[in-house]
């Protein structure tokens, strides 16, 4: 109202200006035979040049007003058309990833509570050719999920429905969350085979993108799924497992969301157990030597290498032994000690980067903060700044050095990992071998992505995570081969995004992208390296697009995926720009 307020007023104040004058009160001049001379033509320009001056004035002052007016909470993106109050519709829904890094808004946005629900919004989206993208919830680093036209999130059908204690299986609603899971199955002794590093992710979200855990025995997470509920646009409801269509099972497993909308699945599971995990440094020279024995041994193993130092951080974790129990190794450093190194060179950062002298320090209580937190706080100072990320890196060493040692805990409390904050991540997978014979390249892969990193003086964060796992049955999974004894590792690099600046992010994400791209020129053909589906970032350049197109289909069955999409979804209302991008097919048969 008060817009509208405002510019009626300046609407009326302009009517008076270009108004002209009034005449004079008539009078009765003398008698004159010569008529009077009219005024100069200059000065009605001037009248006219001034009256035209106050308009462009008034105008302007309207205008610079309007845009330093506050806008309210809902105005769209912050900015506005000029003289049109642009707020966001009530019905329209913003939904971004974890890491803010992808964000689309969409007034279809639907939550169903039942598979019955789930079924008619799908048959009515097809007959509708409306758009109903399967979301999960929104960890995927690249957004695979997310749809402008509509999506389908499952939040509300989150279930255990069954759990088959003889046989270790269990029977879930696709909305679930990993941490619902293991703490509604764990009263039955059963959990999940492996996990990823965190666990909000929904099921049917982490299986469909094959995500996965680490050990060179365990396969990824899709390959625990037995069978599998299916909503489809054309054929309805199907179900599917090893034994029930299996080439379409193997398919879907690991589908992208673009197959139908998994509602239920079956999934493998294994007996609770304890796990030591040990975490200790390392170095090159000292991981070539043990390397294959680590793989060999361990239950689970992954390496956090640190960039510009020789420093590599080995945890591993296995069953706890019945006879020898838990280890009696006390840590040589206490918490307090670990960090110490770390709140140092934050401060001594501050000084440097604000000016600000100990006694002026405006700072949080930064003893609260865990290690993650506080690397955060120090990246955010300087994040592309090669010397300072330096420093930083060589702090981590220390804090990992001097946070050696042993813990106990059940496998769904011990598994998992702070990632940290919001971050870019690109992580690809190759394979390595097989578990009686590593090839030792995922070593090689390493060497050379370290030597990149010193040469193009690139300023890389750590950790550099490697993780292996055994392969997949799934036709579209990163690890798939027929071979049960291959294994593959899997590489992701990084870069944080600890600030809210808009321009400093986007710097970031110019480096990050400059980052990827060299390894990408210079490692990814050499190891028939490809990208984990929730973190592939489709090019905008069309050569670069076509060169990524044809890339996948050497490695993946792009036709037959093409085909169950045909088949399954005619009209395309489940995929979104990703996955007409990276597997182009018409909109309709």
């Amino acid at each position: 109202m008060l817009r509208r307020a405002n510019n009626h007023n300046l609407r009326r104040s302009l009517h008076s200006l270009l108004k002209p004058p009034p005449s004079p009160t008539p009078f009765r001049r003398p008698f004159c035979s010569t008529p009077p001379t009219p005024p100069p033509s200059s000065a009605t320009d001037a009248e006219l040049r001034k009256y035209i001056g106050y308009t462009l004035l008034v105008l302007g002052c309207g205008v610079a007003t309007y845009y330093s007016f506050p806008f309210p909470e809902d105005a769209k993106h912050k900015k506005a058309h000029l003289f049109r109050y642009a707020p966001l519709p009530p019905d329209l829904h913003t939904v971004s990833n974890w890491s803010g890094t992808h964000e689309v808004q969409t007034r279809n946005f639907i939550q169903p509570e039942s598979i019955t629900e789930l079924e008619s919004v799908v048959k009515e989206c097809h007959e509708k050719k409306q758009k109903i993208r399967p979301v999960g919830s929104g960890l995927s680093p690249n957004g695979i999920g997310l749809m402008r036209g509509g999506m389908v999130n499952l939040a509300l059908m989150d279930k255990v429905l069954e759990v088959d204690e003889k046989n270790k299986r269990v029977r879930v609603q696709a909305g679930i969350r990993v941490q619902q899971l293991v703490d509604g199955i764990k009263e039955y002794g059963i959990t999940l085979q492996n996990f990823a590093s965190i666990r909000e992710q929904q099921i049917g979200g982490i299986i469909q993108v094959g995500a996965h855990g680490t050990g060179a025995k365990l396969p990824p997470i899709d390959e625990q799924v037995i069978s599998m509920k299916l909503v489809t646009p054309a054929k309805g409801t199907i179900e599917i497992s090893k034994d029930k269509d299996p080439e379409l099972f193997y398919l879907a497993r690991c589908g992208l969301g673009g197959l139908g909308v998994v509602a239920e699945v079956t999934l493998q599971c294994v007996e609770r157990q304890e796990l030591v995990e040990h975490t200790f440094v390392s170095n090159m020279k000292e991981i070539k030597k043990n390397h294959k024995k680590l793989l060999s041994e361990n239950k689970h193993v992954k390496y956090l290498y640190i960039p510009y130092t020789d420093t590599v951080v080995v945890v591993t974790c296995n069953p706890l032994s019945k006879w020898k129990g838990p280890p009696k190794h006390k840590p040589k450093y206490s918490e307090e000690e670990a960090m110490q190194h770390v709140r140092d060179l934050y401060l001594e950062s501050v000084r440097k980067y604000r000016k600000l002298n100990t006694s002026e320090e405006s700072e949080p209580d930064i003893s609260e903060l865990s290690y993650t937190e506080l690397r955060d706080k120090l990246l955010a100072l300087d994040p592309l700044n090669k010397e300072h990320i330096v420093k930083v890196n060589k702090a981590e060493a220390e804090f990992w050095r001097k946070s050696e040692g042993y813990r106990v805990g059940w496998s769904d409390e011990i598994l998992g990992f702070d990632c940290g904050g919001q971050q870019w991540v690109s992580e690809t997978c190759f394979p390595a071998g097989t578990l009686s014979k590593p090839s030792m390249k995922d070593l090689e892969y390493i060497e050379q992505l370290m030597q990149l990193i010193e040469k193009q003086n690139l300023p890389a964060p750590a950790p550099i995570e490697q993780r292996w796992t055994a392969s997949s049955k799934s036709l579209m999974s990163p690890a798939y081969s027929s071979s049960s004894d291959d294994i593959f590792s899997w590489v992701g690099i990084i870069m944080y995004l600890p600030t809210s600046d808009a321009r400093q992010r986007k710097e970031i994400t110019e480096e990050f992208f400059h980052y990827r791209q060299l390894t990408q020129k210079s490692l990814w053909d050499q190891y028939s390296a490809y990208e984990h589906w929730a973190k592939i970032e489709v090019p905008k350049d069309k050569d670069e697009l076509a060169a990524l197109q044809a890339r996948l289909r050497k490695r993946f069955p792009v036709d037959a995926y093409n085909e169950a999409r045909r088949e399954l979804d005619p009209n395309i209302i489940l995929s979104n720009n990703i996955l007409q991008k990276l597997f182009p097919i018409t909109e309709t048969v």
